[in-house]
């Protein structure tokens, strides 16, 4: 049995919505579809998620927002004419997203961004399973309120609890084909809560170990993973199989292919991922496997990301003083802020956190607090940084890695802000001021992989 995932690319408009039609036709242990909301149709088109989002903003503003609730509606309307359905659907939406704005506004603004923007992923589901059932094959959209997909409550990232991979286990017996929308879950209480964007990733994943799937096929529109962005590295090389650990750590810092957070319930029972192509569903893609057979290249892959800042904070003998990390973090915890390394010396740390976490006030409130309460002699955060990682199963069975890496960064002309390297490991992460990040990306490509010995 699989469960398959389409990205927002592969259900943008009817003629990928068709493709998607016949890779599922194409195989009968296909039982499970995850689908996200429609994606961009060309470079300038704008996602449905990002419709919704502006058109919760003009309901905040107190505008008049029929017309981007308009815009909404005439995306799935056109996918609607062009697959020959008629216009019940699309009444529907219009009727429900009024609805939902009418009663989520009452309640709370992240209630009411929850509850719209998961329309996107909802009625591309419905679409979906109606073509489907158009074409003669017989499928069934199901609700995740349906289906049991529980979450925690808010303020906690938004997670399924144990009870969900229970109640979704039920699936696995469904007659007909599932179209299951991604990215929400509901609460116990019956809260709409959405994941993080790329949520359907994590949706797809939640049920292919709900119901122990055999993989779990995750649709793109990219035939492969990388060992580098493409966008950036010309022809990068492909990689054929990776390990849940390579891919984690890739997708953290800027793969955008998998979300990050999707492998944790396929993990757990040694699921494999294999990522395809919605235009090319022939090519080998790309398997993400617990291990693999041994790659005689230390490094697998190389990503970066940017936005993040550096929180410094300085104390004389800070290395004596019991409790002192445990302090700072608290601190960091009471502003909801999570961190992602911390770098330390005797007398100084510095804690990376993603930009979008702050705000100004957040900072000043974190500084006269380190100050107050740490009895800091310096504290203050600088911001727009890239981190660079480098990744690989085989870098601890490595020597004069980091040497080669800073050697191509010097090559640059940029200073390393920042060196971090996990007990795992697995990863090597360099931080670097934005501006470089490009640049800094060739640089190691052509020092790890550009040589011919490192083809694929």
């Amino acid at each position: 049995m699989k469960v398959c995932k389409f990205g927002g690319t592969s259900v943008a408009n009817a003629e990928q919505i068709k493709k998607v039609a016949s890779i599922v036709k194409s195989d009968k242990t296909r039982r499970l579809v995850v689908v996200s909301a429609p994606g961009k149709r060309f470079p300038e088109d704008i996602k449905v998620t990002d419709l919704l989002i502006d058109l919760v903003n003009g309901v905040i503003a107190g505008v008049d927002y029929q017309e981007r609730l308009e815009k909404v509606v005439s995306r799935f309307h056109v996918n609607a004419v062009d697959l020959g359905l008629d216009d019940t659907i699309i009444e529907e939406l219009r009727r429900d997203l009024n609805t939902r704005i009418h009663y989520s506004i009452q309640i709370s603004e992240q209630y009411l961004f929850d509850t719209i923007k998961a329309c996107g992923e909802d009625y591309s589901a419905r679409m979906i399973a109606a073509y489907l059932n158009k074409i003669g094959v017989k499928a069934r959209y199901i609700s995740p309120k349906e289906a049991g997909l529980i979450v925690n409550e808010a303020p906690s990232r938004t997670m399924a609890i144990d009870e969900a991979y229970k109640n979704l286990a039920a699936l696995k017996n469904s007659e007909d084909i599932v179209i299951f929308p991604g990215f929400f879950g509901f609460t116990k209480a019956g809260r709409l809560r959405t994941f993080d964007r790329g949520g359907s990733d994590i949706t797809g994943s939640i049920l292919a170990a709900a119901v122990q799937a055999d993989v779990y096929e995750n649709f793109t529109d990219v035939d492969c993973v990388f060992t580098a962005n493409p966008k950036v590295v010309n022809h990068p090389s492909e990689i054929q199989e990776i390990t849940y650990r390579e891919m984690r750590e890739l997708s953290y810092a800027g793969f955008s292919v998998f979300h990050d957070e999707a492998l944790m319930p396929v993990v757990k029972l040694g699921i494999p991922v294999h990522i395809k192509n919605t235009n090319n569903p022939e090519a080998k893609g790309t398997k993400i496997v617990e291990k693999r057979n041994v790659n005689p290249h230390a490094i697998t892959g190389i990503s970066a990301d940017a936005g993040f800042s550096i929180l410094y904070i300085s104390k004389y003998l800070m290395n004596r003083e019991i409790g002192f990390g445990r302090k700072l973090l608290q601190i960091l915890e009471e502003e909801y802020i999570s961190y992602e390394h911390t770098p330390s010396g005797l007398d100084d740390i510095s804690v990376i956190i993603r930009s979008h976490q702050l705000t100004p006030e957040k900072e000043e409130r974190i500084i006269k607090r380190a100050y107050n309460e740490l009895h800091a002699d310096d504290v203050y955060f600088r911001h727009g940084f890239s981190m660079v990682v480098l990744v690989g199963e085989g870098m601890n069975n490595s020597t004069g890695l980091a040497a080669r890496a800073a050697t191509a960064i010097s090559r640059t002309g940029a200073n390393i802000e920042m060196i971090n390297q996990g007990s795992s490991e697995v990863s090597l992460a360099f931080g670097i001021l934005e501006k470089y990040e490009d640049t800094i990306l060739r640089s190691l490509y052509e020092e790890f992989f550009a040589m011919a010995a490192y083809a694929n």
